[in-house]
C-alpha cells in the first residue's frame, strides 16, 4: 500500500459520506453498519461502558496429558452486549485454558477439531491461497506451540490441517528455557478468522528455578499474584457479534489488509476491571491482535519490570514506564500496586500511532485495555530481585549474541494487484507462499538475518521452531533502494543489500528485548538485524528436517488452486505475525538441511 486510497474506493466513500450527512451528525445510532458520520469510512462499535466487568481469569491445565479440543461455543463479551458465536479451546467459551509444563518432560496434547459451525464464514475469502467454500462451514485448524521447538509434524503447519471429526496428539518435548510461549491456531488462510474467534491460549513452561509455586528460587510473585493476560482489539456489532471488518470500503467476504479494532478486549472481557492486593504482581502478557502494534503504560506513567520475553527469562529486572508489543510478541511483568493508596486505580493504556495509510481512514489508536484496582489487603511483599540469572540457584547468564557465519538479506514489501485479486499483495522476498525458493539454512550455523521493512507500517516477523538475537534497527532510504534494484514481477526473489542506503544512527535493541525472541518488530522503511543459530538434529532430539504429513491445498504458484495431489509437507514457516498479512501471503517456508 502506498497511502493512497485508490480513487474508486474514494468515490464510493464520498457517496457514502454523502448519504450519511443527510441524517444528521446528532444522531449516530442510526446510521446502518455502525457507521460514525464524522469518520464515514471505519465502522464504530456500540458505545461500551468501561470496567464494568471483572477480569476473567482462564483456568489452568497442568501434567504430562493435557486435551485440549476446539469447539463452537456462545459467548459474552460485555454485560451489555448479549452472548454470540464465538470459538474456544479446551472447554470455555471463549480462548483456552492456560497449559502449564515442565522444562525436560514431553507434553501430550489430545487436540481434536470439534467445531460444528464457523462465527466468521461470511468473512472467508476463496480468492486467498488454500482456502475454499468448504472453510464456510467445515473450520480448518492447525494447533501450532508459538515459540515451540518442536517436531516438524507437531509445529502446526499451515498445510497440516485437520478438520471437523478429525484430531492428533502433539508431542511437545519442552526441551528450552523456561518461558512464556502460547498456543494458537494457524491454518492457512483462515488463521486470522480463527484466532480472532477465539483459538488462542497461553502456554508456560516452568523449571526448577522458575517453578511458579510460591517460595520459588527467584522470588518471584506465584499464585494469584501471576495473572496471564491474553490482550486483543476487536470490532463488534450491534447485536455483539464479533467483526473482522474495520470500514465499510470493503464488502464482506473480502480480505482486508488491517482490520484494528476499537474496543480493547483482555482474556475475553471487553475493558474489564481487576482487584489487586498491595504487592507486586507477575502479568505474563501476549499481544494476540490481528493487527495492531501497542504501546502499552500504566496512565500514571509508574514504572515497572521486564523480566523476560519469549524466549525467557533476563538476567535481571529492567525498569521501564512503557513496553512496545507487536502482535505474537510476549511480556513478562513486575508490577508493584503496592506503593498505591487502596481505592487508587490504574489504567492499562495504549498510545501506539495508527501507521498512516489505514489512519486516513479515521482510525484511532485504540487507547485502553483494563484498569486495576487497589485493594486494602497486602499482597506479595517481596521485592523486585536484583537478578535473575547467574546467582546462586538461578539459571546459568544468557550467552553472548553469536558471532554470525553467513548474512542472509530478506524483504517485507506491499505488491498492488489487479482487479478480481485481493489487494494488496503482502510479500517476503516478492515470492509467493507457493514458491520453492525458499530459505535452507544449515543446521548448527550460526546466522545474520537482515529484515527489509520497504512498505510504510511496521511487521512483527516471526520464524518458528528458532530464537534469535535483535543486534539493532537503521532507517533505510527505500526509495533510493528500489531505485538502484527495481522490483522484478511477483515471483522472483527480490533481496538486495540495505546498507548501502541505510541512513541515521543503528539504533540498539528496547529494554524489552535484550534477551532471546522468537518475534521481531521489523519498522517501516527500516532494516532489522537478528542473529540466529539454527539447531542441530542431535542438539533437538529429532529430525527438524523430515518429511511429514501431506499438504492439502495444492495449487500452481500464482495462487491458483490446480487439483494436483497432495504432496509430502517438510520444514517450517516464517512470517509475519499480522494476521492478516500472514493469510495473504506474507509467509514462506524454510527448511534446516544437514
Amino acid at each position: 500500500m502506498d497511502g493512497r486510497i485508490p480513487r474508486r474506493s474514494f468515490v464510493r466513500g464520498l457517496a457514502l459520506t454523502a448519504g450519511l450527512g443527510a441524517v444528521g451528525v446528532g444522531s449516530a445510532s442510526a446510521f446502518p453498519f455502525g457507521i460514525d458520520p464524522l469518520r464515514p469510512f471505519v465502522f464504530r462499535s456500540p458505545p461500551l461502558e468501561p470496567f464494568r466487568d471483572p477480569l476473567p481469569l482462564l483456568p489452568t491445565l497442568g501434567g504430562t496429558s493435557v486435551e485440549v479440543h476446539a469447539s463452537s461455543t456462545m459467548h459474552t463479551f460485555h454485560s451489555e452486549l448479549p452472548a454470540s458465536p464465538a470459538l474456544a479451546y479446551g472447554g470455555v467459551d471463549y480462548l483456552g485454558p492456560t497449559i502449564e509444563a515442565r522444562v525436560g518432560e514431553r507434553t501430550s496434547l489430545v487436540y481434536h477439531n470439534d467445531i460444528a459451525s464457523n462465527p466468521l464464514a461470511a468473512d472467508v475469502d476463496t480468492r486467498l491461497h488454500g482456502v475454499t467454500e468448504a472453510d464456510r462451514t467445515d473450520v480448518a485448524t492447525a494447533l501450532h506451540l508459538h515459540g515451540g521447538s518442536n517436531p516438524p509434524e507437531f509445529d502446526g503447519h499451515p498445510e497440516h490441517t485437520l478438520r471437523r471429526g478429525q484430531g492428533l496428539v502433539y508431542e511437545f518435548p519442552n526441551q528450552q528455557d523456561a518461558c512464556t510461549l502460547w498456543y494458537h491456531d494457524h491454518a492457512m488462510g483462515v488463521t486470522r478468522l480463527n484466532i480472532f474467534a477465539g483459538l488462542a491460549g497461553l502456554y508456560l513452561l516452568r523449571d526448577e528455578f522458575d517453578t511458579g509455586t510460591v517460595g520459588n528460587p527467584l522470588g518471584l510473585p506465584a499464585g494469584e499474584f501471576e495473572v496471564p493476560l491474553i490482550l486483543q482489539d476487536k470490532n463488534f456489532t450491534e447485536d455483539g457479534r464479533q467483526s473482522v471488518r474495520s470500514n465499510p470500503l470493503n464488502p464482506q467476504g473480502s480480505w482486508e489488509a488491517a482490520t484494528p479494532g476499537d474496543t480493547g478486549v483482555v482474556n475475553g472481557k471487553v475493558w474489564p476491571e481487576m482487584a489487586v492486593a498491595r504487592g507486586l504482581y507477575r502479568l505474563r502478557m501476549v499481544n494476540a491482535a490481528s493487527f495492531s502494534v501497542w504501546n502499552l503504560f500504566f496512565d500514571n506513567r509508574m514504572r515497572f519490570w521486564v523480566i523476560g520475553a519469549e524466549g525467557g527469562l533476563f538476567d535481571a529486572p529492567v525498569p521501564v514506564d512503557h513496553v512496545r508489543l507487536g502482535p505474537g510478541e510476549r511480556a513478562d511483568l513486575l508490577v508493584d500496586f503496592g506503593a498505591l493508596a487502596p481505592g487508587t486505580t490504574v489504567e492499562l493504556r495504549n498510545d501506539e500511532a495508527i501507521p498512516d495509510q489505514v489512519a486516513q481512514r479515521g482510525v484511532l489508536p485504540m487507547p485502553r485495555f483494563c484498569r486495576f484496582r487497589v485493594g486494602a489487603a497486602a499482597g506479595f511483599t517481596g521485592p523486585v530481585p536484583q537478578t535473575l540469572r547467574g546467582g546462586r540457584r538461578q539459571p546459568p547468564l544468557l550467552a553472548p549474541v553469536a558471532q554470525p557465519q553467513i548474512v542472509r538479506n530478506v524483504s517485507v514489501l506491499q505488491i498492488g494487484q489487479g482487479l478480481g485479486q485481493p489487494s494488496p499483495l503482502m510479500s517476503l522476498n516478492n515470492l509467493r507462499y507457493t514458491t520453492d525458493d525458499i530459505e535452507m539454512p544449515r543446521q548448527g550455523a550460526v546466522e545474520q538475518w537482515n529484515i527489509v521493512n520497504a512498505t510504510p507500517e511496521p511487521h512483527p516477523i516471526h520464524l518458528h521452531l528458532v530464537r534469535f538475537r535483535v543486534l539493532g534497527r537503521q532507517a533505510v532510504d527505500t526509495a533510493a533502494l528500489m531505485s538502484a534494484s527495481p522490483l522484478p514481477a511477483v515471483g522472483t526473489r527480490w533481496t538486495p543489500s540495505p546498507d548501502p542506503f541505510t541512513r541515521g544512527p543503528v539504533l540498539s535493541p528496547q529494554p524489552w528485548e535484550s534477551g532471546f525472541k522468537d518475534t521481531v518488530i521489523a519498522d517501516a522503511n527500516s532494516v532489522t538485524r537478528v542473529v540466529v543459530r539454527f539447531p542441530t538434529a542431535e542438539e533437538l532430539g529429532f529430525d527438524p528436517d523430515a518429511t511429514f504429513g501431506m499438504s492439502a491445498h495444492a495449487t500452481d504458484h500464482s495462487g491458483g488452486h490446480t487439483g494436483q495431489a497432495p504432496q509430502p509437507l517438510r520444514g517450517y514457516v516464517w512470517h509475519c505475525h499480522m494476521l492478516d498479512h500472514e493469510d495473504h501471503d506474507m509467509m514462506l517456508k524454510y527448511r534446516l538441511v544437514p
